[in-house]
């Protein structure tokens, strides 16, 4: 064996082992080989050399599994046109990683000003240190007179016929690799003033619509995942058998219960992303108590809804990546309150997310066999802190790609 030993002060590991204090990991060829306490470990590989990290925490590393990085993110952040477009998403996405993100999913919607393919997107990220999952999607926009886009026909508007066509969505479902929003029952207000989105929250399909495109997807092996918000859509998405429900905002009690007697997951974002007032704590709290599984994810980037009075933003600027901790730690420290504990309250941000990238066998968690992406803290992420600057190390497959 040619790896190391890491020594950590606390080991939080969001899974059944739970938190080991003065515990330790042995990383080798970018995988975790065997987590114990330190004495234990120091028994077992007398002869590996030692990463002391005795006083910090450690963690999984984060994963957001909402984002808009690559496609919109780089034109809202920067005055770039398609000639570097890409190297504003690869900055974008370094910023990811220096906030402790190694795992994000990524949705391509199809851009009005960028005729990229998804096959352009997924060659960028080659290389980075940083594991990207896609969801295509098909888009609509709340304008006056709603436009539609699609992750396949790219920069060109479509129409409601062909948001619908069979043909279509099976092309979509293809390339998709994970639930994302991967249709919107709602036309979103994306960052667009009132006054230009009066649309926004239309539904768009109709039962047997989504119906179809459920179907669809499950013939061909794949999970579905809707942007939805309000009663009606989101019952409707639950009656067509969607899997995933991003944003759920407006969700009722009643409409909790029934997402409890099946597998639907949640993914909640507190931050903003559709025409209703965004995930509260409490909202996510209820979520929880029924045993759903949620996510927290930024949507990255969004300006703050002016309800979202739980958040620390009051400057209405962009937020994302770099505000995940910021975004979910009102609701971590929420359930805390409510008796769960850290590892519980990580993953949210970590083992949950995961499995909606279904990748919950890789990362998210720190177990024998995983990929060994994890964070050196001053503290418990989220809980004890919200900025990035307490993460001290950041690690990739046991790579260290991040130092401050």
């Amino acid at each position: 064996m040619n790896g190391y030993l890491i020594k950590a002060g606390e080991l939080v590991t969001v899974s059944p082992l739970g938190t080991i204090q003065n515990g330790g990991m042995v990383i080798d060829k970018g995988k975790i080989v065997a987590i114990d306490t330190w004495r234990q470990l120091e028994k077992r590989f007398p002869a590996l050399p030692i990463v002391d990290y005795s006083n910090a925490t450690i963690t999984p590393s984060l994963v957001d599994c909402h984002t808009h990085l690559l496609e919109f993110a780089p034109s809202s952040l920067y005055p770039v046109t398609p000639a570097t477009h890409f190297l504003a998403a690869k900055a974008i996405l370094l910023k990811a990683l220096s906030s402790g993100i190694t795992a994000i999913g990524e949705q391509i919607c199809g851009h009005p000003l960028c005729r990229f393919s998804v096959q352009d997107y997924r060659e960028i990220v080659q290389g980075i240190p940083l594991d990207v999952s896609f969801a295509t999607v098909s888009i609509s926009i709340g304008f006056s007179e709603p436009a539609h886009f699609s992750a396949i026909t790219q920069s060109r508007p479509i129409t409601i016929d062909e948001l619908k066509d069979p043909f279509l969505i099976r092309k979509i479902a293809r390339e998709s690799e994970f639930p994302g929003e991967n249709i919107f029952i709602n036309a979103t207000p994306a960052n667009f003033t009132e006054n230009e989105v009066p649309r926004a929250g239309e539904i768009i399909y109709e039962l047997e619509d989504l119906k179809q495109a459920v179907s669809i997807y499950h013939q061909m092996g794949k999970k579905i995942g809707v942007h939805v918000a309000g009663e009606e859509s989101i019952r409707m998405a639950i009656e067509a058998g969607v899997d995933v429900l991003h944003h759920a905002h407006g969700i009722t009690d009643v409409l909790i219960e029934k997402v409890a007697t099946t597998d639907v997951k949640v993914v909640a974002t507190p931050l903003g992303g559709t025409h209703l007032k965004p995930n509260s704590p409490s909202d996510i709290l209820k979520l929880v108590k029924k045993g759903i599984a949620v996510s927290i994810a930024t949507d990255a980037y969004l300006p703050p809804h002016p309800e979202a009075d739980w958040l620390p933003f009051t400057d209405g600027q962009l937020r994302g990546v770099e505000s995940l901790l910021a975004i979910a730690q009102p609701t971590m420290r929420l359930l805390q309150q409510q008796g769960y504990d850290e590892n519980q309250l990580l993953a949210l941000i970590t083992a949950n997310p995961a499995e909606i990238l279904g990748k919950d066998n890789h990362f998210g968690r720190l177990l024998p066999g995983m990929d060994a992406n994890f964070i050196i803290c001053d503290g418990i992420p989220g809980l004890e802190f919200s900025k990035a600057d307490a993460i001290q190390q950041v690690y990739f497959r046991g790579k260290k790609v991040i130092a401050r």
